[in-house]
């Protein structure tokens, strides 16, 4: 009976969630057009815009050397936990998850084929947000009493904009924790038990126990045990799920013209979706690419600094290329092929009844719209599976399990830098915190497993939000330094140091 109230409260908080969503992504309240323009999507793209200009471009004219400096990044070269190759694995294993399958057809869904432009764009001007925060995590970061190197937006914000500006840490961990329990957690615990269930039939909730129990196996050891097993799967399952991909539109060549017409047309057009569902504006398709192209390479969201600022290296224009690098590779090569995919090959799909001829037009929603466009490319059956659906299924669980990983000390991070706060905090007290929330984190996916799929995802548009909003502030306070570091500038900024008694002993 507490399950069945439980259920029914979480698909009553679908509604109220999805309009919270709407309005601070795309501007209606109710379904009326409150405000003209998406708000969060102007802010993200405005700050973006503003970097790369500062920037001269640098994300676009230093791509080629930094993809040069990407094999060099496995040996360390100063003072960290792991490489910096390692670090960006880490960042990557955070940052490729089900936004890259799942998300990619949630846009389409949302905003029509245009959505596609509108998260290329996102994340071309993610890359010199990204650039930003590697950059600065690698300026700004802490040593604590043991001599572990840690940091992120919450160290860049208390080193390089001062005490005054504690307010705006807190506030941006406050949101990390909200983030790493919906987008990081429970979105992803949500997809696994799908997939699941979907190739072995597995029960949502047997589903999330297991992966919670193997999450936990990984995680006891800290960002040391998390490097290792992101350096090792995030390349492989990346490479595999690309050659996939290619191979699929390989076999579609011939309709690769008209999708690509279909993305640029459906960018601007006010009709840009068009077959199984209503057609969507302009604004639409800009706030579903936006807000999924956040949810998957999370630039400027100020995940991913946590991961780069654990790297062996004392050069921060160095790091700040491999961040850009990740989100290049998890939008403009993993996110794109997945849509390329969906809207090109052609299946026996239906929608309403009728027979359409890609999964993008069918009843068709999430995972299972990006399984099916893949079935349809790889039809051949392995134990009555179509391979094609085993290859997403499989990509997918990978993808998620590594995403809980590293997510997990995201949050781990954010609770460390609010316990570090009060009078008397020590380094076993952290410790003992860790473990604290290893354990909850871990619980978490076992409840999240088995919640609506439409309610967590709109609480993950929310909860990234809550992260953006204050690192984007901080960003911005402290692009003037950014540019200075791509220039080779290593100590560009200001420094705020103090000795205080507690962890990390310097702020």
């Amino acid at each position: 009976m507490a399950a069945d109230t439980q259920v029914s409260f979480a698909d009553r908080m679908v509604a109220p969630v999805t309009n919270i969503s709407d309005f601070i992504w795309g501007g209606p309240w109710n379904g009326e057009a409150v405000i003209p323009f998406p708000p969060l999507a102007l802010i993200l793209l405005g700050v973006g815009l503003w970097f790369m200009i500062g920037l001269k471009f640098y994300p676009l004219t230093k791509l080629g050397s930094a993809m040069k400096g990407l094999f060099a990044g496995r040996k360390g070269a100063g003072a960290g936990e792991i490489s910096p190759f390692a670090a960006l694995s880490t960042a990557l294993s955070g940052q490729v998850g089900t936004g890259n399958l799942a998300g990619v057809a949630t846009a389409i869904a949302l905003g029509g084929p245009g959505a596609i432009f509108w998260m290329w764009i996102t994340a071309l001007f993610g890359m010199a947000l990204a650039f930003a925060e590697g950059a600065l995590a690698i300026r700004y970061r802490e040593t604590t009493s043991d001599g572990v190197k840690r940091g992120g937006p919450m160290t860049y914000i208390m080193m390089g904009l001062g005490p005054k500006w504690t307010w705006l840490a807190i506030l941006f961990c406050i949101g990390t924790l909200f983030s790493a329990l919906v987008t990081g957690n429970s979105i992803q615990a949500n997809a696994v038990a799908d997939g699941l269930n979907e190739l072995f039939g597995i029960e949502e909730w047997l589903g999330g126990l297991i992966v919670a129990i193997l999450v936990f196996i990984v995680i006891i050891g800290g960002i040391k045990s998390i490097g290792r097993v992101a350096e090792s799967v995030v390349p492989f399952m990346a490479a595999a799920y690309i050659v996939m991909a290619v191979i699929a539109l390989a076999l579609n060549f011939g309709d690769l013209g008209e999708t690509f017409a279909l993305i640029f047309h459906g960018a601007f057009n006010p009709q840009s979706a068009v077959g199984g569902f209503t057609g969507a504006a302009i604004i639409m398709a800009i706030r579903a690419g936006v807000a999924r192209g956040l949810f998957s390479n999370e630039a400027g969201q100020g995940s991913t600094p946590i991961a780069h600022a654990v790297a062996q290296t004392e050069d921060p224009e160095q790091q700040g290329r491999m961040a850009m690098l990740g989100t290049f590779i998890d939008t403009i090569v993993i996110c794109t092929m997945t849509a390329l995919v969906i809207l090109t090959v052609r299946g026996d799909f239906t929608a309403d009844g009728e027979l359409v001829a890609h999964a993008w037009q069918s009843d068709r929603v999430g995972f299972e719209m990006t399984s099916g466009a893949f079935a349809a490319a790889f039809p051949v059956e392995i134990a009555s599976i179509p391979i094609g659906t085993l290859v997403a299924s499989i990509a997918l669980l990978l993808f998620v399990f590594t995403t809980l990983l590293t997510w997990s000390y995201y949050g781990e991070r954010a609770i460390t830098f609010i316990y570090d706060r009060f009078p008397g905090s020590s380094r076993g007290g952290e410790k003992n915190l860790h473990m604290g929330w290893r354990v909850l984190w871990c619980v978490v996916i076992f409840i999240g497993a088995a919640q609506p799929s439409e309610l967590v995802w709109r609480l993950g548009d929310i909860s990234n939000a809550t992260m953006l909003l204050p690192n984007v502030l901080a960003l911005a306070l402290l692009s003037g330094v950014v540019f200075a570091l791509s220039r080779g500038d290593r100590k560009a900024g200001k420094d705020f140091h103090a000795e205080t008694p507690e962890e990390p002993e310097e702020y």
